[in-house]
């Protein structure tokens, strides 16, 4: 079986669809070039790689996309994996052409010694295999060296012949991680055949990475790398065996990257300009077909308490964006000076409050909310286009301040009247919950699946479940 290829530290883009495990959908990601792919530091990404879960990982660069564009094989292995990490300057370049930008290079020379420390200090074990004879062993010696204490679970080359005898001798050393160096496509498909044999938390296919390890091929200096020009460097060292790859790949590669943003910018443009249109028009007409209950709810609010019958207040929209939401009035003029001496007796787990038997809130108010009629007003700021039918659900300042980068997500889209969790359970859900909904919503988002929430949110109005 051939041995190291492509070092997965110096490539470049990606393909296919990332097949991500549950408990990693909470992840920030970014979808380039067809493939969904972890945005995250290095410090962060080792973190969830070492946290305990049981992961198949592989990393994406230029040539990957390449491959997996002419190799249904290798995209159906990429597919699989639980974790695509994004490595080398050409994925950088693709996620600009999208208006995007991920947060580290996490190819895989940069992210081993993270990797080894971390491993360290927790006392996981490491399997080297792939490479050329006497690589994994010079690259397991030169980890211990860099990391004193570093257990080394053992290592075989690349070159073995009974597949299930090495998947025994790899399990029968209880080894926690194992790093497959076999190159693309062969160290992905090894790992999508044995998934289920391999018994370690983390099997990671890492291309050439073993050589650069062990010393037996340099690696660009760092201010070359820092450029993002280390293909080039590459290229001048082994320029036989690259020059197709880099020279004629990353020509097409390039071509093939422009080729996707053009059609995802093109997508996006379209159910911006779709969902706009729809705003504009329903909102309009319910405003038209609503205006006598508009009247009556006015009424109703001023006859039972002093003040007006609406009520705004500054709420955060898309990308940030301040602006003055409108809602029937519902509570006691006072309720916001009560805030404070309430804020114990939140059902809420999280930054936002909400209370079952909310003192401040009237009689005709209590009925508002637990109808959603009370949100009818805003149908005025999808007019103005501060607003969407459907999207996350706007939130005060004060909470965004306390919003974690994950959670900021919700701010990608504009937010809606009524969204998924709305239809979900409403404030019943916690606010967890609810984010990981919001934010699930805004990566699949379509004209059908908005109209799918506004043809189900009268039947959650109905249901009154978690509406207090």
């Amino acid at each position: 079986m051939p041995t190291s290829e492509s070092p997965v530290g110096t490539g470049e883009d990606v393909s296919g669809n990332g097949g991500f495990m549950n408990n990693d959908r909470d992840l920030p990601q970014l979808r380039v070039c067809g493939m969904t792919l972890l945005d995250a530091r290095r410090q962060d990404a080792v973190a969830r790689l070492l946290d305990g879960a049981r992961r198949r990982v592989a990393f994406i660069n230029a040539d990957c996309v390449n491959i997996a564009a002419h190799d249904e094989r290798y995209a159906r292995d990429i597919e699989s994996m639980d974790l695509l990490l994004p490595d080398g300057s050409g994925l950088a370049l693709a996620a600009r052409m999208l208006g995007k930008r991920f947060s580290d290079n996490l190819n895989g020379t940069d992210l081993f010694p993270v990797l080894c420390a971390e491993a360290n200090r927790q006392g996981k074990s490491i399997y080297f295999l792939g490479g050329a004879p006497g690589i994994a062993e010079r690259a397991a010696e030169a980890a211990i060296l860099a990391h004193p204490g570093l257990r080394v679970a053992g290592t075989a080359d690349g070159y073995f012949e009974d597949e299930a005898a090495m998947i025994a001798r790899i399990n029968g050393t209880g080894a926690d991680i194992v790093l497959v160096a076999m190159g693309a496509p062969k160290q992905e498909a090894f790992i999508a055949r044995n998934a289920a044999a391999l018994k370690a938390d983390l099997c990671m296919g890492v291309g050439g990475l073993f050589d650069f390890v062990a010393g037996a091929k340099p690696r660009a200096p760092s201010p070359i790398r820092r450029m993002g020009m280390e293909w080039a460097w590459r290229l001048m060292i082994e320029p036989k065996r690259l020059a197709r790859r880099y020279l004629i790949g990353n020509p097409v590669f390039l071509a093939r990257a422009a080729r996707m943003a053009w059609r995802e910018r093109a997508r996006t443009l379209l159910y911006a300009v779709l969902k706009r249109m729809m705003d504009f028009v329903l909102a309009s007409v319910a405003l038209l077909v609503l205006s006598p209950f508009f009247l009556m709810a006015a009424l109703a609010i001023i006859m039972e308490s002093r003040g007006g019958a609406f009520f705004s207040q500054m709420r955060v929209g898309k990308n940030g964006k301040l602006f003055r939401m409108i809602k029937f009035r519902t509570m006691y003029p006072d309720a916001e000076a009560r805030l404070a001496s309430l804020r114990q007796s939140s059902d809420r787990d999280a930054i936002c409050f909400k209370m079952t038997d909310d003192p401040r809130v009237t009689r005709i108010g209590g009925f508002l909310r637990k109808t959603s009629l009370d949100e009818f007003p805003q149908l005025w700021n999808v007019v103005r286009g501060e607003m969407s039918l459907v999207g996350p659900r706007p939130a005060l300042p004060s909470e965004v301040a306390l919003y974690t980068r994950e959670e900021r997500e919700r701010l990608a889209g504009a937010p809606g009247i009524t969204c998924l969790w709305q239809i979900s359970g409403r404030a019943d859900l916690k606010f967890d919950k609810q984010v990981d909904l919001d934010i699930a919503y805004l990566r699949s988002s379509s004209i059908w699946l908005d109209i799918a929430i506004i043809v189900l949110t009268p039947l959650a109005m109905i249901s009154r479940r978690g509406a207090y």
